[in-house]
């Protein structure tokens, strides 16, 4: 006589609910369930029986089967929270005892060049300001003294957004200057780090980089006041005194009179140096707020007179660390941030150095 499902069913159940572990109540599924299981069993019977007897018996198997498959899936998870809340109860973690090894983790180049900078120029009295990264024109532009339809708009390489022809990705951090200036007023004296985009790609240029601008915003201001600056921020970045620059007139729309920046290198054991003055490049571009930006932010350009310059942090951070190709930085190859990467510690100091 073939065992009754309604016994089995009880029987198993029972037996399952007083499994002591993980182990047993494996045992007990296999014993049940498994391919030679008792419940297994039954289910092959079905191909023996008369279709009245399947249609009597077999719901009555495969309610067997399912309440066995749910007896062990309960028992299994009592037993699960049983063994957590004895672990909980028991173990302990010293969370006050030192790692086994130091972290793998480390800071990227672009962000210990942004640290570097803040520290400088918080000697120097300069505070750090932000702004949105989608602007709208007149923010980016218009304030600037870059009217529509200015060359200098199509000279930047604009990524508009879709649908808002008065919204885009910033293309400098000039609008930040323009944000403080309006908020603040006058004196400032600030440095706006972000990031920026603009059209271009190559081994010195991407879509997205880093920039920082500064602004000085007093009376009395001239460029003696710009050309230190620029000079004392190179040589606390490079480390070096023997660091040297010149500059040249050129064009911006937001200052007047405007200039290149460049700085002094030679070659080092096959490696460009900064310092001397064997060879130039361009590392800024610099000038006096245009009276046009200085009225656009409520200042009056008879009491107020600045100077603003700008230079990649992407760029800086190639020169100081000898790197060769700017698409790097944004690859995410870790063997590449094995290689620059600073760790937590390395916090710039001036004294200690900053790019200890």
């Amino acid at each position: 006589m073939t065992a009754d499902p309604d016994t089995l069913r009880s029987d198993w159940t029972r037996r399952i609910s007083e499994a002591g572990d993980a182990s047993a109540l494996e045992a007990l599924r296999v014993a049940a369930l498994g391919k030679a299981g008792e419940v297994t069993a039954l289910l092959k019977t079905m191909g023996s029986l008369s279709p009245e007897e399947r249609q009597e018996r077999g719901p009555k198997i495969h309610s067997l089967r399912e309440a066995v498959t749910a007896a062990i899936a309960m028992r299994k998870s009592d037993l699960e929270g049983a063994d957590l809340d004895r672990r909980l109860t028991s173990e302990r973690i010293d969370l006050s005892l030192p790692s086994r090894e130091a972290p793998k983790g480390s800071v990227h180049p672009v962000s210990q060049v942004m640290d570097e900078l803040a520290e400088i120029f918080g000697d120097m009295g300069f505070a750090v300001a932000e702004g949105p990264e989608i602007e709208d024109d007149w923010h980016n532009f218009t304030a600037l003294n870059i009217p529509e339809a200015h060359p200098a708009r199509a000279m930047q390489d604009t990524f508009y957004i879709a649908g808002r022809d008065d919204l885009v990705l910033r293309t400098h951090t000039s609008p930040v200057q323009i944000r403080t200036m309006m908020k603040a007023g006058a004196p400032l004296r600030i440095i706006a780090p972000g990031r920026v985009y603009r059209s271009d790609s190559d081994a010195t240029h991407t879509p997205m980089f880093h920039q920082i601008e500064g602004l000085v915003i007093d009376r009395g201001i001239h460029m003696g006041h710009l050309k230190w600056t620029l000079e004392t921020f190179l040589k606390a970045f490079f480390e070096r005194d023997d660091v040297q620059i010149r500059i040249f007139p050129s064009y911006f729309p937001f200052t007047e009179p405007s200039a290149d920046v460049q700085v002094g290198w030679s070659w080092e054991k096959g490696r460009r140096v900064i310092g001397g003055a064997d060879h130039w490049m361009e590392v800024a571009g610099s000038g006096m707020v245009h009276p046009n930006v200085l009225r656009n932010c409520g200042l009056d350009p008879e009491e107020w007179q600045g100077f603003a310059f700008g230079c990649g942090i992407d760029r800086l951070a190639m020169l100081k660390y000898g790197m060769s190709d700017l698409r790097a930085f944004f690859d995410g190859d870790l063997r590449w941030m094995k290689h620059y990467g600073f760790r937590f510690l390395d916090v710039p100091t001036l004294s200690g150095g900053v790019g200890a």
